[in-house]
């Protein structure tokens, strides 16, 4: 196997860092999509109010 093909010893941990880290922001950012969720469905509930 030739060197292209192995992935660099050194970069391994790097990489699994950086997974880390992204899955974490992506967990976390399902609360701010929910929050985001409520408070558009609220702006929408209201604007139906006033037109009627």
């Amino acid at each position: 196997m030739t060197k292209l093909n192995r992935p660099d010893r050194k970069a391994r941990p790097f990489m699994m860092a950086a997974g880390a880290l992204a899955l974490v922001t992506l967990l976390g950012a399902c609360n701010t999509i929910e929050g985001l969720g409520r408070d558009t469905e609220r702006a929408g509930e209201a604007v139906q109010d006033s037109a009627q």
